[in-house]
């Protein structure tokens, strides 16, 4: 299970501990990843995802999983955000517009 956020993209990052005496040792930042279940209501099915909080506050405020997926890209999603993304485009493209 990789350790990168399936609707931002955000994976672990580089950097150093530096001590006192200013030595400097490499080390990882994780991102803060949640698994989490998420209800799309133009789908009428809830997904499972493992996403960041920072993308779960996003989420929050775009209006949530649907709005996000509509307007995000393709890059930075993972295989399982871009066939939920296919599957909402494909439905929102058979409801007639009102």
């Amino acid at each position: 299970m990789s350790r990168r956020c399936e609707l931002t993209g955000v994976g672990p990052m580089v950097g150093h501990n530096v001590s006192h005496s200013n030595i400097k040792s490499k080390r990882r930042f994780l991102p803060a990843l949640k698994a989490i279940r998420l209800q799309s209501d133009a789908l009428g099915q809830a997904f499972n995802l493992r996403i960041s909080n920072a993308a779960l506050r996003t989420l929050d405020y775009k209006g949530g999983l649907d709005a996000y997926l509509v307007k995000a890209s393709d890059e930075q999603l993972s295989p399982r955000a871009q066939k939920i993304k296919r599957q909402l485009k494909a439905k929102l493209a058979t409801q007639p517009a009102a």
